[in-house]
């Protein structure tokens, strides 16, 4: 009986231990939970490596390679808004344009920095910072224009004229929506392609942002090249064009956290003097304060 009785006893404090272990064990791992959370996250971990890998295309003057060194207006806001962040160093993984947002999903980088334009389709499959910088868009063709093209509406009217774009451009749909027809539009992976698609005769003309493809052609000193200076805006949504930095849709930290610190050099006027550094001039390419991310991806711009 007596021994009976004592291994009842055990028994129960065995199982009032168990409880307790488990009790502290849940404890200890929900206070370790909560700790990484608030301290965790990428944000954290770039922190702690003092490195961040950046997704770009060379399209001058938003991010471009010369010289083995990252350069251009965003890049140059990136890297202000990562030191703020105590983020000194940008490691930089060179793709094709239409590769960025792919190789964002795929965490090959952690951040785009490309003066990529907002829409909302790629707000589906990235999560944009705020808007650094708006521009339009501008038209090259054969030196002395030789078939009079001053808008998207006249290469909708000419059935035979082709014009090359960068594959993942928004002006591919710029273009459709001004009437082209997808059988005028040839894809090309960069600027210097597009160009030597017109100087070729494989396309009449090419597009892109207005400050990308004057100053790559001014890079590139064709004299068999002209920039369209009467061109004429479209009247489309999605121009004037947003640029932004892009994050992957699970870093709310990193982007929330970048927004804070881009916000502060905007006010300061350290995002103006930037743009200025690269070409841009504060006057027509500073975002208006009232102009956020959420709208643009909304389609309210």
């Amino acid at each position: 009986m007596v021994k009976k009785l004592l291994t009842a006893v055990l028994f129960l404090a065995f199982i009032t231990l168990a409880a307790c272990g488990s009790s502290d064990d849940e404890a200890a791992s929900s206070e370790g939970g909560d700790s990484g959370e608030s301290s965790g996250g990428l944000l954290a971990e770039l922190q702690e490596a003092g490195t961040v890998t950046v997704g770009f295309a060379n399209e001058k003057p938003y991010a471009y390679q010369e010289d083995g060194e990252l350069k251009g207006a965003a890049v140059d806001i990136a890297q202000a808004v990562f030191a703020e962040l105590g983020i000194d160093d940008m490691e930089s993984q060179l793709s094709d344009f239409g590769q960025l947002i792919p190789g964002l999903k795929a965490g090959k980088f952690d951040v785009i920095t490309a003066g990529m334009a907002i829409n909302p389709d790629r707000c589906e499959n990235a999560a944009f910072g705020e808007p650094e910088m708006k521009y339009g868009e501008g038209l090259i063709v054969q030196k002395g224009n030789p078939l009079g093209l001053e808008s998207y509406k006249d290469i909708a009217d000419n059935p035979d004229v082709t014009v090359s774009v960068m594959a993942g451009a928004t002006e591919n749909e710029f273009l459709k929506t001004e009437g082209v027809d997808p059988s005028q539009i040839q894809s090309a992976p960069d600027i210097p392609a597009t160009f030597s698609a017109v100087e070729s005769g494989r396309a009449d003309a090419t597009t892109g942002t207005e400050m990308t493809i004057k100053m790559a052609l001014e890079s590139a000193g064709s004299d068999q090249l002209e920039f369209v200076e009467s061109f004429e805006q479209p009247d489309v949504e999605g121009v004037p064009s947003y640029g932004a930095a892009a994050f992957h849709l699970d870093n709310d930290d990193l982007r929330e956290a970048y927004n804070e610190k881009l916000a502060e050099l905007k006010e300061d006027g350290t995002v103006a003097e930037l743009l200025e550094k690269n070409g841009f001039s504060e006057e027509m390419n500073m975002v208006e304060s009232d102009i956020t991310a959420e709208m643009v991806c909304n389609g309210e711009v």
